[in-house]
């Protein structure tokens, strides 16, 4: 496997972003088990985040419009198509391939590569994807099975200091998934939390502009994504984990 040397700020170590917020499950300090979480079928195709500017932003372009400030008008109609694009969030068809690790965001992978210690101080391959910021605005887990905690949970586990969301499937692999940006623009908002139970695909964190994701997966993978290949949150298939039985030792 050749990996793909990563350019631009990835290689200045900028800082990793937290899954963090007032209910959330990747940021210690702010875990929670009565925290009010997004119900899993309410959804909406807009962010909720996005509702609150987005009708402010209308309020004003109608009103300029009503009271023809069109040099008004034009702007915020600009600013309302671009807030519309930022916060979409559309339903996804999750692919059946029970074990597809499938993209947590929308972008183009830019690395994939094998690290002697991954997220979990141990061998890993990381899956470096450009976030799309006009993708979809919210993130999907990369894979189904239980939401752990890396530092109550794992003996040695090091992420610099900071939190990631990890998964661990029911076949016990375990699936840690990072972000990288600036923290200017707010922390990722999660969705879910600790203990939880999750699907593959499914939606758990607001974005807020990260620059990177990073996948990490366990090594000995198939079918694995090419550096420059364009994928989709929730849709298209990372790589696909492979497991060996132990009676044909294949």
């Amino acid at each position: 496997m050749v990996a793909a040397i990563l350019a631009g700020p990835v290689d200045r170590e900028p800082p990793i972003w937290l899954i963090s917020g007032p209910n959330l499950v990747a940021y210690r300090r702010f875990a929670t088990t009565d925290c009010k979480l997004l119900p899993r079928s309410d959804y909406p195709l807009i962010a909720r985040e996005g509702w609150l500017p987005l009708i402010a932003i209308s309020v004003a372009c109608l009103v300029s419009l009503r009271l023809s400030i069109y040099w008004a008008a034009v702007p915020l109609a600009i600013l309302l198509v671009l807030l519309v694009l930022l916060f979409r969030d559309p339903r996804r068809t999750v692919p059946a391939v029970p074990l597809g690790v499938v993209s947590p965001v929308d972008g183009t992978v830019v690395s994939v590569e094998t690290t002697p210690i991954g997220v979990l101080e141990r061998e890993a391959v990381r899956i470096v994807i450009k976030v799309n910021s006009l993708g979809a605005y919210t993130a999907r887990s990369p894979t189904g099975g239980l939401i752990m905690d890396l530092h109550e949970q794992a003996l040695g586990a090091r992420l610099r200091g900071q939190d990631g969301l990890w998964v661990r499937t029911d076949s016990g692999d375990d699936v840690v998934l990072v972000f990288r940006g600036s923290r200017l623009v707010g922390r990722p908002r999660a969705l879910v939390r600790y203990g939880e139970r999750i699907g593959q695909g499914q939606r758990v964190a607001y974005l807020r502009l990260p620059d990177y994701a990073e996948v990490y997966l366990p090594v000995g993978l198939r079918n694995i994504v090419e550096p420059g290949q364009e994928v989709r949150a929730g849709t298209d298939i990372l790589a696909e984990l492979v497991h060996t039985s132990p009676n044909n030792g294949a």
